[in-house]
């Protein structure tokens, strides 16, 4: 639903987390520590993003799952650490939202 990707995107923290997970390398420290070797779900950030952004780590999990019921992150749960990353499908569909019916 497009009304749910804007609002979750009226946000300036949850645009921000959206951003920095573009280039995660470059915004957060080194991560995947706890993905099996050969899982495929690179580029996964943990919990560095709540400090990054200086928000509490139960705000920070209400807007992770707001992008991620938006359909613009996904997560993978590896032991108890839960990684994520951009959905970049959901993110393509956005951009072709806009560009064909705004």
């Amino acid at each position: 639903e497009p009304l749910d990707v804007f609002k979750a995107l009226a946000n300036e923290k949850r645009l921000q987390i959206l951003q920095w997970l573009k280039e995660p390398e470059k915004y957060f420290p080194p991560q995947g520590l706890h993905i099996p070797d050969g899982d495929s779900f690179e580029r996964g950030v943990l919990g560095s993003i709540c400090d990054k952004a200086h928000i509490a780590q139960s705000a920070g999990s209400h807007y992770l799952d707001l992008l991620q019921q938006a359909g613009l992150l996904e997560s993978r749960r590896f032991g108890k650490w839960t990684y994520y990353r951009r959905n970049e499908e959901g993110i393509q569909k956005l951009a072709q939202y806009i560009g064909t019916e705004l």
